[in-house]
């Protein structure tokens, strides 16, 4: 037989042993303890100061539930599955260090606002730290980007050769990403930052409490303004999974490319030994595993995110036992979002070295820059579409004899339109075709340059 809980005297027995540990969630909810022990103490604090109970009392509330702080921190406040809940088991250890008046702590709130104020606070931390990551990896990226303005790399659709970049324009285009990324994270922060502490259980309480004092103890910005939504919302959990699905799939792209820029087949960067291991049986690889580990872990990301959508789409209003299970997925997402951060961090940071030589021959080896000689002849005055389709048949023809564009003869290019003139061996250069596109956002070294600078502010303002 188990202890008797606080609500079992409506009970005649006690839960099935078995049902009592199928019922606990002191397994995972103890990572709320800081925040748990927070919110107590300044709804202790809000009791006294609308003298539902004394100064004196609050004070050895406070007193209290700052030494099961420490005893937590020191390692010697364990609580077990007999405890069922965080909650439970602090109001239980602070009524052991205080006697009786532990008891009041509880007055004017229900665990459902309890677990509600819990979670956001304990969010709205996680929240800043991953933004702080964001802006190291950006950091990183930003880095990268500065040393290869001029670094060409095969820029690709359909993962086929496409037009030559900047390497410096490929990588600010994942900055980019993670600059909204920071952005979406400060919009959900506010959101996030909505007390529910005094809506109860589901219907407010008699006593009369002052539910904005709490709040600003506790820094929230807003109050729930109803009691049912108060204690039942978790449009902000779903909103944080959603940017955390978001930041994961930005990094597994990072994450894809990477794996195939190491590949012999591309060999655009060289993997360190300190981000790379090998094989049991195959000597001569190194393998990428970061890259295959972030890109692995984004679905279970992307599942805490549809876990949490079922859970909350058929539940009555208010507060459902269901809503135990959102715990676990905010806390596996928010460390699986900062530990890929890190990791890819680090691995841009010392983990890999691009090639610039062979991303030099890359780009000179194939027709990505048969757009620039169409652009060429529209320059000239020929219909661009007229000029497509020439440019098309010369590829095609080029393809059949085994050259290339920049292989062709002066006298060759005039068979093919007599607009043709010496400087189309300029106009075709990769590094002319890269520059060349200096249109706002585009790879042109000037905008780049002047892309790297923007973000550079950017990151210098925050």
């Amino acid at each position: 037989m188990t202890e008797k809980k606080t609500w079992s005297d409506r009970f005649e027995t006690s839960l099935h042993p078995a049902i009592a540990i199928f019922n606990a969630s002191i397994g995972f909810d103890i990572e709320l303890i800081e925040y748990d022990l927070t919110g107590s103490i300044a709804h202790a604090q809000m009791l006294a100061h609308t003298g539902i109970i004394t100064t004196a009392e609050a004070e050895q509330l406070v007193t209290g539930l700052e030494q099961i702080r420490q005893e937590y921190r020191s390692g010697n406040f364990n609580p077990g599955v007999d405890a069922e809940d965080v909650h439970f088991a602090v109001e239980r250890r602070l009524t052991e260090i205080v006697g009786d008046v532990g008891k009041k702590l509880h007055t004017g709130r229900s665990r459902n606002d309890q677990v509600g104020t819990d979670i956001r606070l304990y969010l709205r931390e996680q929240i800043n730290q991953i933004r702080h990551q964001l802006r190291e990896f950006q950091t990183v990226l930003l880095e990268h980007a500065e040393n290869h303005v001029e670094t060409l790399i095969p820029g690709y659709t359909h993962l086929q050769r496409a037009q030559p970049l900047s390497l410096a324009h490929h990588l600010m285009a994942y900055w980019q990403m993670a600059q909204r990324d920071w952005s979406r994270l400060g919009d959900i922060y506010q959101r996030t930052n909505v007390s529910p502490l005094g809506c109860g259980a589901l219907a407010g309480t008699t006593f009369p409490i002052d539910r904005k004092y709490s709040a600003a103890l506790l820094d929230f910005t807003d109050i729930y303004e109803n009691s049912l939504d108060g204690v039942s919302d978790r449009d902000f959990a779903i909103e944080f999974l959603c940017a955390a699905s978001l930041i994961m799939v930005h990094l597994s792209r990072l994450s894809e490319e990477i794996i195939l820029w190491a590949s012999q087949e591309f060999n655009f960067v060289t993997l360190k030994d300190s981000c790379a291991t090998g094989s049991s049986i195959m000597p001569q690889k190194k393998n990428p595993d970061v890259p295959e580990l972030v890109r692995g872990k984004t679905g279970r990301v992307f599942g805490h995110l549809q876990a949490l959508l079922v859970i909350m789409k058929g539940l009555p209003l208010a507060y459902n036992k269901d809503l135990q299970e959102d715990k676990e997925a905010i806390f596996d997402g928010v460390n699986t979002v900062k530990a890929c951060l890190e990791a890819m961090t680090i691995l841009l940071s010392e983990g890999l070295e691009f090639c610039p030589v062979r991303l030099a021959t890359a780009v000179s080896e194939d027709f990505s820059n048969a757009t620039d000689v169409a652009d060429y002849l529209a320059a000239k005055g020929v219909p661009f579409r007229e000029a497509y389709n020439l440019v098309g048949k010369v590829v095609k023809t080029s393809l059949d004899a085994g050259k290339l564009l920049k292989d062709l003869t002066l006298e060759e290019w005039q068979q093919i339109h007599p607009a043709f003139e010496e400087d189309i061996y300029v106009a075709i250069a990769p590094r002319q075709v890269v520059a060349a596109r200096n249109s706002y956002g585009g790879t042109g070294f000037e905008q780049v340059r002047q892309a790297i600078n923007r973000a550079k502010s950017e990151l210098k303002s925050t």
